[in-house]
């Protein structure tokens, strides 16, 4: 392997948030593969008897701790026993439409659970370096057709977009004012989204919907066809937030750049031919599955949505060196195939996540030399 972080976190102790959701539980394998010692803290996964956790027995990759990061006490006493010198910080309320239904919930994990990993980081001074995961939803969404940059304005309109905005605002007083003893941490905020891969079992998602719809041979249920999203491979944003954990803590010394110049915000998302309406990516997905005549139908969503919403990745290609690697009908091929082998049979479903990683890593490996 000759791409930029597959030697960094080699015998290096890690803390991953989230890691019994569905990026986290890629995450951490991949992790585990590079030679990590991972600790996560997490919930205990809530996606059913098919969670990717579970299924992929991703227990076996790291020591978890069953702890809610509104819990600040808990969360610092970990980090002190562990004493990692990276975080990677995904655990949120990730869903939009729950965002609806539960919004204290929503604000009180995006934001103040957030902070709570942020001062637990502050005071554990083995920490070297936050990769801190918000999503392509901060930015104030005006529909349209430019993609937004780092330096553009933060919004977010439902509840779930809006508590990731101020996340960003959170985890730049970290940043810039609250660095801790001496230099502190270095950090910086990780901004991707639509993704899709294999093990995803999330409500309200259209990958997710497709296999369920499949398995119980009802008709499937669009509530937004022609809103159009730029789709992207969960081992592509993970590939992101590794490269830049890996910036964080080594810099790049290929080009002699230190790594306190990888602070602040990075954008991920794939190249603009991953742009495809919902229709369009549901009819791409059941023509791989072989099931092209499975019935699809209109549905109605009473909150509100974005149509439109894409981020430039220019400055992650330029200075990180990260580039996305797979276009959309590798990434829905790559995305079906995990499913369709997991529905005949679901204990393969670690030999598959071992898999899909190691071609993955085998496919940046060409494409980097």
């Amino acid at each position: 392997m000759s791409f930029g972080f597959s030697s960094a976190y080699a015998d290096l102790p890690v803390v991953v948030t989230g890691h019994s959701g569905f990026k986290g539980s890629w995450l951490t394998a991949w992790l585990a593969r590079l030679g990590a010692s991972v600790t996560g803290i997490s919930l205990p996964p809530d996606q059913g008897p098919d969670n990717l956790f579970e299924r992929a027995e991703i227990g076996k990759d790291c020591t978890t701790h069953w702890t809610d990061i509104r819990d600040a006490q808990a969360v610092a006493r970990i980090m002190q026993d562990v004493r990692p010198k990276v975080i990677f910080h995904l655990a949120a309320q990730p869903l939009v439409q729950r965002s609806y239904r539960e919004p204290l919930l929503t604000f009180e994990t995006n934001i103040m659970g957030a902070a709570n990993v942020l001062e637990a980081a502050r005071h554990c001074d083995s920490v070297e370096a936050v990769v801190f995961v918000t999503s392509d939803k901060v930015y104030d969404n005006r529909e349209w057709v430019w993609a937004y940059r780092e330096a553009d304005r933060l919004g977010g309109l439902d509840p779930y977009s809006a508590s990731k905005s101020a996340a960003e605002i959170v985890a730049r007083t970290y940043m810039e004012v609250l660095r801790g003893p001496g230099e502190g941490y270095r950090l910086a905020t990780a901004r991707g989204g639509n993704v899709v891969g294999g093990g995803d079992w999330s409500e309200n998602r259209i990958v997710p919907d497709i296999v369920r719809s499949l398995r119980a041979g009802d008709p499937l249920v669009l509530r937004h066809p022609e809103a159009t999203r730029p789709w992207q491979h969960v081992l592509e944003l993970c590939a992101g937030y590794l490269t830049l954990g890996a910036c964080l803590l080594h810099g790049r010394t290929d080009r002699g750049a230190a790594a306190t110049e990888f602070t602040g915000a990075w954008n991920f998302g794939p190249e603009r031919t991953n742009e495809m309406s919902v229709r369009k990516l549901v009819d791409v997905a059941l023509a791989t599955w072989g099931k092209t005549d499975h019935p699809v139908e209109l549905g109605h969503s009473s909150v509100h949505e974005s149509t439109y919403l894409r981020v430039d990745s220019s400055k992650s290609q330029a200075r990180l060196g990260w580039q996305p690697a797979l276009d959309f009908e590798q990434t829905i091929a790559m995305t079906v195939d995990w499913y369709r082998q997991y529905v005949d049979k679901p204990d393969t479903a670690r030999r598959l996540v071992e898999q899909q990683i190691e071609s993955y890593t085998d496919l940046l490996g060409r494409t980097t030399r």
